[in-house]
């Protein structure tokens, strides 16, 4: 809800501030008063264009703030937060620059925003009815919405679309399957191959590395032989010549000669003697060593004939065998699932032909029901448009199926288009049905689309007796109407007074009017008040108290605000208001 609207310099407005709240308030005042700039102070804030001629004459640029109370709307605070603004007490400050150059800025809580950002956020604040502003209820998306909040048919549209979305991705799915099935062929020939291929080499883990190290050794057996041996006769010599053993056994011997003389040299004796040990044991291992070194030329065939076969596999599948291993791996989990693309392609027809029979039951679901409160809601409109000077004005909502041309591959139909019983339907998310309004404006003419067939007065009556039968249904909190009692006087005057009292039950409702019929059923009675001091004319907005709403609607009533019978009448019909029942 709006709480309150500060304007400066915007117009004949110098600095003014509207402070609004619920129920109904109307904006009255004599004629180029500049009655008209509150609604386009609003049309700024909801981000509407913003003209450099609106800017005060004199003034470097116009500003527009409107307080709005976010306690009731936490999807507008979050996305206030998400655009870098604030909140302060649950309350959120919009605002829009225009300068005389004419150069917009846009606020959110205090951050700058772009304009379509601020547009965004406040479009589902605000619902403008005007004759300068009448496309909301001509979009025929708006009027689908209208029809379904009447008839409460949000589950039975939402459970349709819950159908719709899984149909399309199913479609989307098994289109991209079925396009995609001859390159996977040709990915699983490939990979079959591969796997193929290394199952019959039977590579096993760092098989690779090993092999090369024993070719290494067979094809080096000789040397390695030969240097085993000749170490091996270096440390213990089998012929009588001289040896490392024998070395080490005399330095032994002549420490050991000294010991009892010095326990140093005892010391150094034993560290010899543990040299002899282990010159044992490695002359033992060399000469096993060299014992074990054959040469093999069959062994060494087959090895080398082993690694070109592992070789062949790590050109193509990984740089070593532990690679080409992986590989195989993942190549035969991917060949699972390649090879069921046929199966995967099957599963997901059936699927899609479930889901559009589901889809036809849904949508033939919603279909009736739209038809049915589309009755109930033309005979209501046409019902409140009797009372508001229109009483030969017979208001019908039209649905109608979308139907199409019979495909000429019936199983397999286009993706938009759904057999429903024994015809051929278009079908989208938001059903498979178009709603248009229509209004026969007079006796005996013919239902128009209500773009063609109502003039500005009549659509903003028509648009006002919508609101009426919706009230309590629409998302919106605030209904702003701009003069939307032109041409109408007398006893329908009273009566749109009252049904716009009713919709302020139920929201709030800002009203721009010139009647006295309907300024009187006002909660809420703001006068836009024009001065001059002779060379610049200013306007300013009053919030009048009970003896000012007399003075000004005996003004509107008589143009003489001192009038006794002006007054009289004033006070006559403001007790008619406070005493005259509301609307159903």
């Amino acid at each position: 809800m709006i709480e309150e609207i500060r304007i400066s310099s915007l117009g004949v407005i110098d600095s003014s501030t509207l402070e609004l709240g619920p129920g109904l308030t109307v904006i009255t005042g004599e004629t180029g008063a500049g009655k008209t700039m509150v609604v386009t102070a609003l049309g700024l804030l909801l981000g509407g264009r913003a003209d450099s001629g609106v800017v005060r004459a004199g003034a470097k640029q116009a500003r527009v703030e409107g307080l709005v109370t976010a306690t009731a709307l936490p999807g507008l605070l979050t996305a206030v937060e998400e655009a870098g603004g604030e909140a302060e007490d649950d309350g959120i400050v919009l605002a829009r620059n225009v300068s005389a150059e004419g150069r917009s800025r846009a606020f959110a809580g205090g951050a700058a925003v772009p304009v379509a950002t601020l547009a965004g956020l406040a479009e589902p604040l605000v619902a403008v009815h005007g004759q300068s502003d009448q496309h909301r209820l001509l979009k025929a998306q708006t009027q689908r919405h209208a029809l379904d909040r009447f008839g409460a048919l949000e589950k039975l549209h939402a459970a349709y679309a819950a159908v719709h979305d899984r149909l399309i991705a199913t479609e989307r799915e098994l289109t991209e399957v079925t396009a995609t099935a001859r390159e996977r062929a040709r990915e699983a020939d490939l990979l079959r191959f591969g796997v193929d291929e290394v199952a019959a080499v039977a590579p096993r883990p760092g098989e690779d590395t090993e092999l090369a190290a024993e070719e290494a050794r067979l094809g080096h057996a000789d040397t390695l032989r030969g240097a085993a041996e000749q170490a091996r006769e270096a440390l213990s010599s089998e012929h009588g010549s001289p040896d490392a053993l024998a070395a080490v056994a005399a330095a032994r011997g002549l420490l050991e000669g000294v010991r009892d003389h010095d326990t140093e040299a005892g010391a150094l004796a034993d560290r010899v003697a543990e040299v002899s040990y282990l010159l044992s044991d490695v002359a033992a291992d060399v000469a096993s060593y060299a014992s074990r070194i054959d040469t093999d030329p069959t062994r060494l065939a087959a090895v080398s004939e082993r690694r070109a076969a592992l070789i062949g596999l790590t050109r193509k599948y990984g740089d070593t065998v532990d690679e080409v291993l992986a590989w195989s791996e993942q190549s035969a989990m991917r060949l699972l699932d390649l090879d069921s693309t046929d199966d995967r392609i099957k599963e997901l027809a059936a699927e899609a032909a479930r889901l559009r029979t589901d889809l036809a039951a849904a949508g033939t679901k919603l279909s009736e029901a739209r038809v049915k409160a589309a009755r109930r809601l033309g005979t209501a409109v046409t019902g409140e448009l009797t009372l508001l000077a229109m009483p030969h004005a017979v208001v019908t909502i039209r649905v109608t199926p979308r139907v199409a041309e019979a495909p000429s591959d019936p199983e397999h139909p286009p993706p938009d288009v759904l057999r429903v019983g024994e015809r051929w339907v278009r079908f989208g998310r938001s059903g498979l049905d178009e709603v248009e309004f229509l209004l026969a404006a007079n006796t005996g003419s013919e239902p128009r689309p209500l773009h063609k067939g109502a003039s500005g007065g009549e659509l903003s009556r028509v648009m006002l007796a919508v609101e009426v039968c919706l009230a309590g249904t629409s998302p919106v909190p605030t209904f702003v109407f701009d003069e939307v009692d032109s041409g109408v006087g007398g006893a329908a005057a009273v009566e749109i007074g009252r049904r716009l009292a009713t919709l302020a039950g139920q929201a709030q409702v800002l009203v721009v009017t010139h009647l006295p019929q309907v300024a009187a059923f006002a909660d809420r009675h703001v006068l836009v008040e024009k001065s001059s001091d002779g060379s610049v004319t200013s306007s300013g907005l009053v919030t009048l108290d009970d003896s000012g709403r007399e003075r000004e609607l005996s003004r509107m009533l008589a143009g003489l605000a001192e009038s006794d019978t002006a007054l009289a009448h004033a006070r006559e019909l403001l007790e008619l208001a406070r005493n005259a029942p509301r609307a159903p």
